[in-house]
């Protein structure tokens, strides 16, 4: 499950270079993901209680050119970390749901971004890319919400993947039914690491 890792990994490199208030400039830049700063946790409700965990984030970059939303790079998550806490079932679900000896990785590449930074560091950004999920390739727009002060960055985002519309297993059993769909939230906070004029 893609956290919206990419969405604050790119929201830290659009509104690092934009003036308060007002459209983003004309710099580029390059943002390398610090796994240790981001955290992606699951909710999947059910009939009887709701499982909650978390993914590992592997590395990520992003680069991108504010000037004209064009953004590129990539995002990866791997899918063999999810924990939920009870072996058992996590071992079903690496196996059965996201088949993650098949599809190891869950990636996500950004290609275009569009947000505002307000005069107080606070902004909201929006962030278009494809998300790649056991071996399909999803169109997805994320929005993030989130806080800059010089060059540090904290950001959060909430989105819900149709994991069964996907493609993948339900993990129902006969009296545990379990949503159609898994929610996400990711909370980063990080700097920018490197920047460049774009040409």
């Amino acid at each position: 499950m893609l956290s919206r890792v990419a969405a604050l990994a790119f929201a830290i490199i659009l509104l690092r270079f934009a003036p308060p208030a007002a459209a983003l400039d004309a710099r580029a830049g390059r943002l390398e993901l610090d796994p240790s700063k981001t955290l992606i946790e699951f909710e999947l409700p059910g009939s009887l209680h709701t499982t909650h965990g978390n993914f590992k984030l592997k590395h990520g970059v992003i680069d991108a050119d504010p000037a004209t939303g064009v953004a590129s790079g990539l995002i990866v998550i791997d899918a063999a970390s999810g924990d939920s806490g009870i072996g058992a079932r996590d071992q079903r679900m690496r196996a059965s749901v996201l088949e993650a000896d098949k599809y190891p990785e869950i990636t996500f590449s950004p290609d275009h971004v569009t947000g505002r930074l307000e005069a107080d560091g606070r902004f909201r950004a929006k962030l278009q890319g494809v998300l790649a999920l056991h071996g399909n390739r999803h169109e997805v727009v994320l929005e993030v919400l989130g806080r800059l002060a010089g060059d540090k960055l904290v950001a959060s985002s909430h989105f819900a993947i149709p994991y069964v519309d996907w493609g993948m297993k339900d993990p129902s059993l006969l009296f545990l039914k379990v949503d159609r769909q898994v929610n996400i939230d990711i909370a980063t906070a990080g700097v920018v690491v490197a920047r460049y004029i774009a040409r």
